[in-house]
C-alpha cells in the first residue's frame, strides 16, 4: 500500500504497531510527571498493548542498555578530554535524568514492534 506509514517513522512517533496511527502514550515526553502514561488499548484500532501481565518488564533491560551505552560513550569522551571526576559525575547524572523519559518510551516501543510476534502492521486498520 503506497500511503501506509513507514515502520521506522511510526516507531519514532510512538505509534501503534498494528495501525501505525494511534498513539501509544497519552501525553508528550515534555510533560515530566506524565511521560510514562500509556494507553491500555490503541485509541484507533483497539490493539491491547500489554498482552500479558509484566510484558513491559523486558523494556527495563532495553532502557538499561540505552543508559549504559550513553554513559560508557560519554565516559570515554570525558576521560579523553581530561575532565575532573566531579564534572563527569554531574554530567552523567544530569544526562540520566534528562534522557530517562526518552529511554523509557523507546524501550517500550521496541518491545511492541520487535518482540511482539502478533503485533504486526495491518493496512485494514488504517
Amino acid at each position: 500500500m503506497p500511503n501506509s506509514p513507514s515502520k521506522i517513522g511510526s516507531m519514532i512517533a510512538c505509534k501503534c504497531p498494528r495501525c501505525r496511527t494511534g498513539n501509544i502514550f497519552k501525553y508528550p515526553t515534555y510533560q515530566i510527571f506524565q511521560f510514562s502514561k500509556t494507553y491500555e488499548n490503541c485509541p484507533h484500532c483497539g490493539l491491547k498493548y500489554e498482552h500479558e501481565t509484566g510484558f513491559f518488564w523486558g523494556a527495563m533491560y532495553i532502557s538499561y542498555g540505552f543508559s549504559s551505552g550513553l554513559m560508557i560513550v560519554f565516559g570515554i569522551f570525558a576521560i579523553n578530554m581530561n575532565w575532573t571526576f566531579t564534572n563527569i559525575l554531574i554530567t552523567i547524572v544530569s544526562m540520566a535524568v534528562v534522557f530517562t523519559p526518552f529511554f523509557f518510551r523507546y524501550a517500550r516501543v521496541i518491545m511492541l514492534y520487535g518482540l511482539s510476534p502478533n503485533r504486526r502492521f495491518d493496512s485494514k486498520y488504517l
